[in-house]
């Protein structure tokens, strides 16, 4: 059975390309264009494998989306993997502070975001 992945950003040229990347990669995929409408694919009766979430968005900021995530139950164990054009530093700072498990700086090409999502799978 393939991997549910859900991808978290405001911008839908980045919704579709990633979509486009993990659905031709075998994975299903689901996308939300912000973290506040995002809790039905998260939440439902086969949550996703893992998230893709970005870190800029209105309405709610990847980071603080991150913190509910990981406080609850039923979300604490899926793998987090930030999307971000931040600065690595600054990425790689959110990961230690907020749990997130890995993050793909922006822009990524298909390989790079497959590979991501692998890797972070297999782990």
């Amino acid at each position: 059975m393939s991997k549910h992945i859900v991808v978290i950003d405001d911008c839908k040229v980045v919704l579709a390309m990633a979509s486009d990347f993990l659905a031709a990669a075998g994975f299903k995929v689901s996308t939300a264009d912000n973290g506040v409408y995002s809790n039905h694919l998260i939440y439902s009766n086969t949550p996703p494998d893992l998230i893709l979430l970005d870190v800029v968005m209105p309405l709610m900021s990847g980071d603080k989306k991150l913190k509910l995530l990981k406080s609850r139950d039923k979300s604490r164990n899926i793998p987090v993997l930030l999307i971000s054009s931040k600065a690595e530093e600054e990425l790689s700072e959110l990961v230690e502070t907020h749990g997130a498990d890995g993050y793909l700086s922006k822009p990524f090409t298909a390989s790079q975001l497959v590979r991501s999502v692998q890797s972070m799978l297999a782990a």
